[in-house]
């Protein structure tokens, strides 16, 4: 018998070029970015967002690679890699950084081997 992969936590996820979404998006697997997302975004892997892509809101997941236009606040558990053709302004949070030369970085960043981001989904418990 056949063994089926789990493809919940490997599962890649795209948001292609032209397209705009407005909300929050909460994946288990990795997922690129070459459109524009305005909303939060967890997620338990990688997140990638290309050169052509813009995210505007609050980021959370394991690892992310930053070729385009990033705005608001992201917290990184492990490595956050700004590339050359990446722009981000805000708040960062994360466990190692690298910014490749050109990158364009404007913000505050906390940076330690010990970084608190947690890649969980917290639900909003209001009363």
């Amino acid at each position: 018998m056949a063994k089926i992969p789990e493809q919940d936590s490997m599962l890649q996820n795209q948001i292609g070029s032209g397209t705009k979404i407005k909300g929050d998006i909460d994946t288990n697997g990795d997922i690129k970015i070459d459109g524009t997302v305005e909303g939060n975004l967890v997620s338990k892997g990688r997140v990638l967002i290309g050169q052509n892509g813009v995210v505007k809101g609050d980021v959370k997941c394991a690892n992310c690679d930053i070729y385009g236009n990033f705005d608001g606040k992201i917290e990184i558990a492990e490595l956050l890699s700004l590339k050359a053709s990446s722009k981000l302004t805000g708040d960062v949070k994360t466990g190692k950084l690298s910014i490749e030369p050109g990158a364009i970085f404007t913000g505050t960043c906390d940076m330690g081997g010990n970084s608190s981001a947690s890649v969980s989904v917290k639900t909003d418990a209001k009363k």
